[in-house]
């Protein structure tokens, strides 16, 4: 009787530890998924509503540097590696666009 509580305690605790690597993990989608041809149309002299209109509304809205808008989109699917990330910075002088950092660099631990 002890013996057959033990294989089935024992048994239990296989199943248990076999299964507990298989959890789901959903994916994670964060910040401003913008489109390549929206982000094409987006020229130096543009006014900050005219950037909104076309790519929305800055993820940062830093209040220490109000002539920046960063847009910043993560993805990342299950347990794998961050599926895309893009970082893209828009710089205005005057309300108007004087500069577009399209392809930066995130964090690659990210």
């Amino acid at each position: 009787m002890a013996l057959r509580k033990s294989f089935i305690l024992l048994l239990a605790c296989f199943a248990l530890s076999a299964t507990s690597g298989c959890v789901y993990r959903t994916t994670i989608s964060q910040g401003n998924l913008i489109k390549q041809e929206d982000l094409d149309q987006a020229e130096v002299g543009m006014t900050r509503n005219q950037i909104r209109f076309l790519l929305g509304t800055p993820m940062v809205d830093d209040p220490f540097h109000t002539d920046r808008w960063d847009y910043v989109y993560y993805l990342k699917i299950g347990r794998k590696d961050a599926g895309r990330k893009r970082w893209v910075s828009v710089f205005f002088v005057d309300d108007r666009v004087s500069e577009i950092r399209k392809e930066q660099e995130l964090d690659p631990s990210l």
